[in-house]
């Protein structure tokens, strides 16, 4: 009855072939769910506070950033090709590190994925206000943000956040494939708008801005990069997704690395074209940095399409990850560490317990805890999961080199540890409260492992 009890990979296999969950995603699909994920908060709102810290050479800190995600990509294409089953890391790491280990990332992702929907609500809930003030309208103030958000005035609850996790919640529970379909028209027209800024801000860009280019020095870059590590969270989410792939093995790898590769290039000419329109200093404190951008060009009549982008680009980060989040309930839920009921399915195919469970959750937190707290605590918990993954592809090449592998991360040993050494670098620059904050997370993982997981598990019952 070892903690470290592993699953044997023909069995999950054959576990997921009979599963209920629907194969209806292709290549395009995974591509732009990555991109759904990815961009959203990162570019429209964390890029002013990267700005204020790096100063120009934010386009560098991004840089840093996606060399951490991209090594970690490569590992998880290998894992996916290998093992298309519902629950990504969580799932690999219980067939080669062990159930406690799977737990407890399986727990990490509960963290991370929960989080980043709550953080980005907040966030689109910024935007949604800026939008209608240009209508005149505006929410009452006590219902426009969580308890202590803002400074001198009396807030108790972020409405508007709280409203679109229920709204995606709603669209999540029709299905994969209408969710899809909603999330790939979305992403196509914030793209758009991403796109339309670049031309347009292109044209307003004063060289003279990016002297000095790097004024808080290395540590100015790394620190953003920390901060701005958020903005790539997301392609991950792709992997949850392998029991509802039509060819898992090729598609999984295309939709991981494609994602990440289309949103680098993104970000790095976003942050550019803004750093070279505005100095740097004029960002601090600012939640709207794109809107902001075009504005100090002149070019108002812009700045209505981009919160509209930014509106969009923000749904499909919440639909994304709300997804991933219930497939990982839904897959820990299978294996018996959680209770039955979050694996149960509705006619769609859709975990519909786990799905309501994360909306009304994670709507609450985004509703009643400040922006930066959620963003901190999501990064801490996405970047252990990347440093156990990539440490998972070093151990399988020993334990298991015979296994067919679809896709091959290039390099094993050393890709998977500078991905390790990347992302721990990251880590080293978060706040010690957000360190404090995950250890008591992972702690309560540990007690609700040995008094309920372990005796509930399928494995032990076996």
């Amino acid at each position: 009855m070892s903690i470290f009890r592993t699953k044997d990979f023909d069995a999950m296999r054959n576990a997921s072939s009979h599963g209920g969950l629907k194969k209806v995603l292709g290549p395009v699909d995974l591509i732009l769910m990555g991109i759904g994920a990815i961009v959203g908060t990162g570019i429209f709102v964390l890029t002013g506070s990267g700005a204020s810290t790096a100063g120009p050479a934010l386009a560098l800190s991004f840089v840093v950033a996606a060399f951490a995600c991209g090594f970690a990509a490569l590992c998880y294409a290998e894992f996916a090709s290998i093992l298309p089953v519902a629950g990504g890391i969580y799932t690999y790491s219980y067939a080669i590190l062990g159930e406690l280990v799977a737990w407890m990332i399986g727990w990490d992702l509960i963290l991370e994925y929960g989080l980043v929907t709550s953080a980005v609500s907040v966030g689109w809930s910024g935007y949604f206000q800026s939008l209608l003030g240009g209508f005149g309208l505006q929410i009452p103030v006590a219902l426009s943000a969580a308890p202590g958000a803002l400074e001198g005035v009396t807030t108790y609850f972020n409405l508007p956040a709280f409203l679109i996790m229920m709204t995606l919640t709603v669209m999540l529970s029709l299905g994969v494939r209408e969710s899809t379909r909603i999330n790939n028209v979305m992403v196509v027209v914030k793209i758009g708008v991403v796109l339309l800024f670049i031309l347009v801000g292109a044209r307003h860009v004063a060289p003279a801005n990016w002297h000095p280019f790097m004024p808080f020095g290395v540590n100015g870059v790394m620190s953003a990069a920390a901060l701005v590590f958020f903005a790539f969270i997301g392609f991950d989410a792709v992997t949850t997704a392998a029991e509802e792939v039509k060819n898992p093995k090729r598609d999984l790898p295309i939709g991981i690395i494609g994602s990440l590769a289309i949103c680098t290039v993104l970000y790095v000419v976003v942050s550019a074209i803004m750093t070279g329109i505005v100095p740097f200093a004029q960002f601090k404190g600012v939640d709207h940095p794109v809107s902001l951008a075009l504005q100090f060009a002149g070019e108002n009549w812009f700045a209505g399409f981009v919160d509209l982008g930014a509106i969009l680009g923000m749904s499909t980060v919440i639909l994304v990850m709300a997804f991933g989040q219930s497939r990982v309930l839904y897959a820990m839920s299978r294996d018996g560490l959680l209770p039955k009921k979050l694996s149960s399915l509705n006619g769609a195919g859709t975990p519909i317990v786990a799905t309501w469970l994360v909306g009304i959750v994670f709507g609450l937190l985004g509703a009643l805890v400040p922006l930066q707290v959620l963003g901190e605590l999501a990064n801490i918990g996405t970047l252990a999961a990347f440093c156990l993954v990539s440490l998972a592809v070093i151990i399988l090449r020993k334990k298991r080199p015979e296994l067919h592998r679809a896709f091959r991360c290039p390099g094993v040993p050393v890709i998977p540890a500078l991905a390790i050494v990347f992302c721990g670098a990251l880590m080293a620059f978060l706040s010690a409260i957000t360190w404090i904050a995950f250890l008591i997370w992972l702690a309560i993982g540990l007690v609700v492992y040995f008094s309920y997981a372990r005796h509930h598990s399928l494995l032990n019952q076996k």
